[in-house]
C-alpha cells in the first residue's frame, strides 16, 4: 500500500484543477471515478482499469468522449495512462501524488479555493442572522 493521504491528495487535486482552464467537467468527474478505483485498489500504481466500469463511475456515455480525457488527462500530467489495447486485459493508469508529504506537492491552506469557501462563509454567515424565518418563503 502507497502512503497516500486520502484528504491532503484531494486537497492538492482540487488546488491544482482549479487553475488549470483546459479542464472541463468530464475531466473531473473522470479523474474521481479513476482516484475512487485507485482509492479501492488500496493506491497501488498501476491499477488496472476496465472502460465499462470506469465510463459508468464518471458518467461519461461516449467512448470517444472517455478515451479523450483519459489521454488529455495523461498529457497533461495529471496521470500515466497505459492503454492495453487488448479487450481481456485492461489498461494500466498511475495516479500521480499531491498534496503535502507526497512526491507533487501542490496547493496550500490558503489557495484560492480555500479563500472563496471562507469568503462565502462569512456571507452566507451574514445573511443567515438577518433571515426572519418567520416569514414564508
Amino acid at each position: 500500500m502507497s502512503n497516500v493521504n486520502y484528504i491532503a491528495h484531494l486537497n492538492g487535486w482540487f488546488e491544482k484543477s482549479y487553475e488549470d482552464r483546459r479542464l472541463s467537467a468530464v475531466h473531473m468527474s473522470l479523474y474521481m471515478a479513476l482516484f475512487q478505483f485507485w482509492n479501492l485498489n488500496r493506491f497501488q500504481n498501476p491499477f488496472t482499469i476496465i472502460r465499462e466500469d470506469i465510463m459508468k463511475a464518471s458518467k461519461i456515455g461516449s467512448k470517444t468522449t472517455y478515451t479523450k480525457c483519459l489521454k488529455d488527462l495523461h498529457t497533461w500530467q495529471y496521470i500515466k495512462y497505459d492503454p492495453s489495447f487488448n479487450p481481456h486485459r485492461g489498461s494500466q493508469v498511475y495516479l500521480y501524488t499531491f498534496g503535502k508529504g507526497t512526491v507533487q506537492v501542490v496547493g496550500k491552506v490558503n489557495g484560492p479555493i480555500y479563500k472563496q469557501y471562507k469568503h462565502n462563509k462569512q456571507v452566507n454567515k451574514n445573511v443567515s442572522q438577518n433571515k426572519n424565518y418567520n416569514e414564508p418563503l
